[in-house]
């Protein structure tokens, strides 16, 4: 039996390529980036390019990007960093339909005395401009405000919301772990303040991330010991893995957008072969979508029992977020979206990458719908 992999947005297997740039790493480029010997130095200029290559995918300075182990820490430094390095308490506005990781952060500094206000999403799971700006405060010191979400694939409008937030003199941190190098973004023209990322969702290592933190931004420590990564996030780089985050965003910055138009027109023909055959419904916007996340209800069914049949038929899906999944609660982003109960609890998430052929969608129609009659 032939397995399909249909959980990309959960992870991705890491490409050939990354494999091969990073295992010098570990037979001869070994050494500590902090040593001053030419061991250290090796691997201190194996950093240094690793940097340039995550910083170019976003336009950005590579002296404004810090390594972590992947997107959690990177919105823990990010939100967390912003809070210890304020003189005061504030607001932090963020997303009702935000990654465990920032709203589990969000309710942390809650405890310290945060004021945390959540933006209510629209049916499509899109946080609207005006609602942000209604939302700000004289408060108000940060927003938080994901890319693209990682359960229905809907691309928020973060220009017109960095540009609210520059204008208010506002800090704005946006979670593009699903983003990052699939859709264009320029740090240059559109004015983030921080953006946290992860190498595997793009086809790079598991333990690596990172966080652009825009010049001028004060952050605190929420690691402490040595002084690596511009003081930021102690502790002995990564190599490895931060080298293959670096050949991984380079490879999705020379033919990211080429892959999107393929899986583009793969993902359309999955949606419309699984609604004709399936009577599938679709949840989150027909337009403005990251097109390879297709988050889809199958009314009167029950997604526990479809992911579970469906994997017993060589087809791997997921039913919400790769980082709650062992848990069979309905999905905060669909309650978010306000979707009706019985589709919350029917919806599956079928996610496409690299290595999807149209055999494959082929396929896994044929059982999906199977399992669904």
């Amino acid at each position: 039996m032939k397995r399909i992999y249909c959980d990309y947005a959960a992870t991705t297997p890491v490409d050939e390529r990354v494999l091969e740039a990073m295992l010098p790493c570990f037979r001869e480029f070994y050494g500590n980036a902090s040593s001053i010997h030419a061991f250290g130095l090796r691997a201190k200029r194996l950093l240094d390019t690793a940097r340039g290559q995550v910083a170019q995918v976003i336009a950005a300075e590579a002296h404004e990007i810090v390594f972590t182990s992947g997107g959690t820490e990177a919105n823990n430094l990010a939100l967390q960093g912003f809070a210890y390095a304020s003189q005061s308490a504030g607001e932090i506005l963020v997303s009702a339909t935000e990654h465990p990781s920032v709203r589990q952060t969000c309710m942390h500094l809650q405890q310290q005395g945060w004021k945390i206000t959540r933006l209510p999403a629209d049916s499509q799971g899109r946080i609207d401009p005006e609602t942000v700006q209604a939302a700000i405060s004289p408060e108000t010191r940060l927003i938080s405000i994901m890319t693209v979400n990682n359960e229905v694939g809907t691309i928020n409008p973060l220009a017109e919301i960095a540009a609210l937030a520059a204008e208010k003199g506002i800090a704005l941190h946006t979670d593009a772990v699903q983003a990052f190098g699939k859709i264009p973004i320029d740090v240059k023209t559109m004015p983030v303040t921080l953006l946290s990322l992860s190498g595997h969702k793009i086809y790079g290592p598991k333990g690596a991330g990172a966080l652009y933190i825009r010049r001028g931004t004060r952050l605190g420590k929420i690691l402490f010991g040595g002084r690596q990564e511009h003081d930021l996030r102690a502790g002995t780089e990564n190599i490895p893995a931060i080298v293959g985050l670096g050949k991984a965003a380079e490879l999705m910055s020379a033919h990211g957008l080429e892959e999107q138009q393929r899986l583009t027109q793969l993902a359309d023909d999955l949606l419309k072969g699984l609604q004709k055959q399936a009577g599938a419904q679709l949840n989150g916007p027909v337009e403005g979508r990251l097109p390879q996340i297709l988050n889809i209800s199958f009314p009167g069914k029950d997604s526990l029992s479809l992911a579970m049949a469906l994997d017993l038929r060589g087809i791997a899906v997921s039913i919400g977020s790769a980082c709650s999944s062992g848990t069979v609660q309905p999905s905060h982003v669909l309650k978010a979206m306000r979707v009706p109960d019985s589709l919350q609890k029917s919806s599956v998430r079928f996610s496409l990458g690299r290595s999807t052929t149209k055999q494959d969608i082929s396929a896994t129609v044929a059982a999906v719908t199977e399992v669904v009659r």
